[in-house]
């Protein structure tokens, strides 16, 4: 594409496709998600470069993406595959004009969602890709995040982040390592973005946390 992009407006570029840009008195940000073919939908395979308006759902995605970067100066792993699996099925059913089969299944089996359950356990402290739970069960991250959320009503970013919270609040209460110690064996960088995820989690901040459970009184939600 040859001169200025219109603000708000998306492009997408198929794997291989070549972008040479030229940027000057740029008034707005620019950003670019990548899709790994690996993980996309088959239906983005055949579908040619394209450049489009406004697109409300794109729009909000990419918005509330920039929100938590510079609320948070990083994207947590498993956020990040989650919407690039999302944007995905987004694009393949737009530009397809296809729906998804209404009629399909997708679970997890009782073993395979145990399996899940020990193996996040294991990587709290460490960034936690969609990959990282669904190769070991021999399956597509696509089909994972689906079956996963199959079979428990929660996508894999929300059991990681309620696991990662309620691993906190055993910390905060059984041990005397400082917030931000807690934070980093949870996974989280930024403690005002774990003081903020452990309050929607547990109805109070961790040092709140902490202070009653010392105390001998608290509910957990």
């Amino acid at each position: 594409m040859r001169g200025a992009t219109p603000r708000e407006w998306f492009s997408f570029l198929p794997a291989g496709c070549r972008r040479e840009l030229i940027l000057r008195d740029v008034a707005w940000e620019w950003g670019a998600i990548a899709i790994d073919p690996a993980i996309s939908s088959p239906r983005l395979a055949n579908i040619k470069s394209f450049l489009v308006g406004r697109d409300d759902f794109i729009y909000g995605m990419t918005a509330q993406m920039g929100g938590v970067f510079h609320r948070d100066g990083s994207l947590d792993a498993t956020y990040g595959s989650t919407m690039a699996l999302a944007l995905s099925e987004y694009l393949a059913n737009r530009i397809g004009q296809r729906q998804p089969d209404a009629s399909a299944r997708y679970t997890l089996t009782r073993r395979q969602l145990n399996d899940t359950y020990e193996r996040i356990d294991a990587m709290l402290a460490a960034p936690i890709a969609i990959a990282d739970l669904s190769t070991p069960l021999g399956i597509s991250e696509g089909h994972f995040f689906r079956a996963f959320r199959g079979a428990t009503g929660e996508t894999p970013l929300q059991t990681i982040s309620n696991r990662r919270m309620d691993h906190a609040a055993r910390l905060l209460s059984e041990t005397d390592l400082q917030i931000i110690e807690v934070a980093a064996h949870c996974g989280i960088e930024s403690p005002s973005h774990f003081a903020r995820l452990f309050r929607t989690r547990k109805g109070h901040s961790p040092s709140e946390w902490r202070k009653r459970s010392k105390a001998g009184f608290l509910r957990d939600r």
